[in-house]
């Protein structure tokens, strides 16, 4: 029997939420997730994960240039053609490189404002794993939803049938299971 990638893929129910947090990564597809959601009436604000700079980006800013990232393109996108209010949308300040440092950054701003529910947006092959990250950093008062944006055309069906689909399954496998092993190592 083939590894069912159903194994690596978990999405919650999607319940209304005090704000979306759309994770780093295939970032077009995720934050248009969020404008789909927002626009919806699920949450009333947008939080960006701030991503990572690469050795270049660090070099520029040392010399006072600051490029736009990913962030602030999709933010620039969802407020220009999608209409989405500018103070809806929030990117975090600093930069993350995993999933573990996104949940990290999230936890302070829910904590501050007192959030109790939050979605999380990412892509069907991350999850699982994002939802434990979140949930372990999170903790019992803040229910995660996790969701995957439809615009991800992963099939965790048949995974093994598209390039894209195998790279992803078999990029997360190994991924999921160091996120097991720390969970368990801190408990």
């Amino acid at each position: 029997m083939l590894f069912r990638s159903r194994a690596i893929t978990r999405e919650d129910a999607l319940v209304d939420a005090d704000a979306i947090y759309v994770l780093g990564g295939t970032w077009v597809q995720r934050w248009l997730e969020a404008v789909d959601l927002y626009k919806e009436g699920r949450a009333p604000r947008i939080v960006m994960s701030p991503g990572g700079w690469d050795d270049g980006e660090r070099a520029l800013a040392a010399r006072g240039v600051r490029l736009p990232g990913p962030a602030d393109i999709a933010r620039d996108a969802m407020t220009g053609p999608f209409g989405i209010p500018p103070t809806a949308i929030e990117i975090l300040p600093g930069e993350v490189d995993n999933t573990a440092q996104e949940a990290d950054a999230i936890a302070r701003v829910a904590a501050a404002r007192g959030w109790t529910r939050l979605i999380v947006i990412t892509d069907r092959p991350n999850s699982r794993r994002a939802g434990f990250a979140m949930r372990r950093v999170l903790g019992p008062g803040v229910q995660v939803i996790v969701h995957a944006s439809r615009h991800d055309h992963y099939d965790p069906a048949r995974w093994w049938r598209s390039r894209p689909d195998f790279r992803a399954t078999f990029y997360e496998v190994p991924k999921l299971f160091a996120y097991w092993q720390i969970g368990r190592a801190h408990v």
